[in-house]
């Protein structure tokens, strides 16, 4: 990876758009692989099982493991994979991460009320778009993976008073208090805009550092 990316807690991508808690659904994805293939319905799927089927789809697009992490808000093995047997976190949001080709891409998910039915989610739309290269749609495949790239969110471009609105010489109180009020607002997993909340979480930061060296 270009830049360090935390497997715990999520970091979720910048600017991608939060499903709100009371949206998410509960998965269908069993556990255990029936013999003509596929999942069965058979069994409560693990984190375990359903982080080893994204391994699986994406070892088969020469992805190295050394390449791959999965971020979610599950505390982590040693080896650096979720950990199992774990409550379900608030957010059971996950985020894929994998270098192809030199460039970064990123799949997240949080449609659904658990992380292993997240992850899952993430194996199987792998899986359907490895299935229209199969079906000679490589250049589509190429274009829609590239529509995953994991860029970086851009710095903010406005002044941090202004991102909090509140004036440049604004008491320490009224700057904390816009900035709880902000957060609150856009926060995504309210609905908010997640972008919307990076840039407040960065006006604050910005303000933080000034007051610092101040």
């Amino acid at each position: 990876m270009r830049e360090p990316i935390q497997a715990f807690p999520l970091q979720w991508p910048t600017g991608w758009k939060r499903t709100p808690s009371y949206q998410r659904d509960s998965g269908r994805f069993g556990k255990r692989r029936a013999a003509a293939g596929g999942y069965t319905g058979k069994g409560e799927l693990t984190v375990a099982d359903a982080v080893a089927r994204v391994r699986e789809q994406l070892r088969v697009m020469r992805v190295r493991d050394d390449d791959l992490v999965v971020s979610t808000n599950l505390t982590l093995r040693l080896d650096g994979w979720p950990r199992s047997n774990q409550p379900e976190p608030q957010d059971p949001g996950v985020a894929v991460y994998w270098r192809d080709g030199g460039e970064t891409r990123c799949m997240a998910i949080d449609r659904y009320r658990r992380v292993a039915d997240n992850l899952a989610a993430i194996a199987a739309t792998l899986e359907a778009m490895r299935a229209i290269e199969r079906h000679g749609g490589a250049e589509i495949l190429t274009r829609a993976f590239a529509g995953f790239a994991a860029l970086p969110g851009p710095s903010s471009a406005e002044p941090w008073w202004e991102v909090l609105g509140v004036p440049r010489n604004a008491h320490a109180t009224n700057v904390e208090a816009a900035y709880r009020r902000l957060r609150s607002l856009h926060h995504p997993d309210r609905g908010g805009d997640a972008a919307a909340f990076h840039r407040v979480q960065e006006a604050y930061e910005q303000w933080q550092s000034e007051a610092r060296h101040a």
